[in-house]
């Protein structure tokens, strides 16, 4: 048990590591001998933990996400907190923390357009990424809607409402290189009250 708990440590150290490596030197010029440099370890030794750059990127970006789902998935469940409010703070702490990696998002850019040259679809890889993001929000306004505190609305069009203005502003912070999102956070908020029951 020990050895597989040190396994998975040292993974997530690489990832960790690997992560700062595509932000400063982009998905490109990343390589797997300079990653294996940042964490002191050789290139045969990182071949035991990952097999190639692609999958370490794409489990440094899952490592990312997941972790941004776990403090979303507390303030889904506080109860101190109303509906709207709940989905406001989720959709807030979103574009924070892509503010706060806006760095890294240039960097899924490139990728991105590297994989839509190869004739694979970049939508679907996407996609599998956010699908969990998405279900939370979806769950979010469902409950909401019982509770009385959302009005009746079809939850796939919010959800697609709220999700594209995330989308908004990810290019504003990735493609214009703005620092900040504020302007988007206030159409979300926006959003957030022409859904909500004036109480």
């Amino acid at each position: 048990m020990a050895i597989v708990v040190e396994h998975e440590k040292r993974r997530y150290e690489i990832l960790e590591r690997a992560l700062d490596i595509f932000v400063e030197e982009g998905y490109e010029d990343a390589t797997f001998q300079k990653i294996a440099d940042r964490c002191g370890i050789t290139r045969t030794t990182l071949y035991l933990y990952f097999k190639n750059k692609r999958e370490i990127f794409i489990w440094s970006i899952k490592q990312l996400t997941d972790r941004l789902e776990k403090d979303l998935r507390e303030t889904i469940v506080t109860d101190s907190l109303s509906y709207a409010k709940r989905l406001e703070y989720v959709l807030h702490t979103i574009i924070d923390r892509c503010t706060d990696n806006r760095r890294l998002f240039n960097v899924v850019l490139t990728y991105l357009l590297q994989v839509q040259k190869t004739g694979k679809d970049p939508d679907s890889r996407v996609k599998r990424r956010t699908i969990r993001l998405r279900h939370l929000l979806s769950q979010l306004l469902i409950a909401g809607k019982k509770a009385g505190e959302f009005k009746d609305f079809n939850v796939k069009d919010a959800n697609e409402l709220f999700y594209g203005l995330i989308e908004s502003a990810i290019f504003r912070i990735a493609i214009l290189d703005r620092s900040c999102a504020d302007d988007v956070k206030q159409a979300l908020s926006l959003a957030v009250v022409s859904i909500s029951i004036s109480t």
